[in-house]
């Protein structure tokens, strides 16, 4: 049992489980009744995606510098009470089934879903 750590809209692979969206947005163009079988995701949760300024921010890094001040910001986002509590949920269902997070960043290392694993380790999930 474990949960993954996907990008959005790719094939899901076997044992994946439910995709949860960690994104502020739904796919452009895409029809909410096609979210799960375009592979998007079958639930959105925003709440674990950072704020539009975070988002812009992110988009706008152009060095280790200023990333490292997205992932401090992000963080401290995600010490709020809502996402906090989200995160030790998750943390704790991943260790009796499997589900997936994701993003649609391409790639996880300039995305806030490589926090979204850091902070889901650090509170003892089983990650895949």
């Amino acid at each position: 049992m474990s949960v993954r750590i996907v990008r959005l809209g790719t094939e899901r692979t076997e044992g994946e489980g439910p995709r949860l969206g960690t994104v502020r947005r739904p796919p452009r163009g895409v029809r909410k009744d096609d979210y799960a079988t375009g592979n998007w995701y079958d639930t959105w949760l925003p709440e674990l995606s950072p704020s539009p300024e975070l988002v812009a921010s992110a988009r706008a890094a152009e060095s280790e510098a200023d990333w490292a001040g997205f992932v401090k910001a992000f963080r401290k986002e995600m010490g709020a009470a809502t996402p906090a509590r989200l995160l030790d949920m998750l943390a704790l269902l991943s260790r009796s089934g499997d589900f997936s997070l994701g993003c649609y960043c391409e790639d996880e290392a300039r995305c806030h879903r490589s926090v979204l694993r850091e902070l889901l380790t650090e509170r003892g999930a089983d990650i895949a």
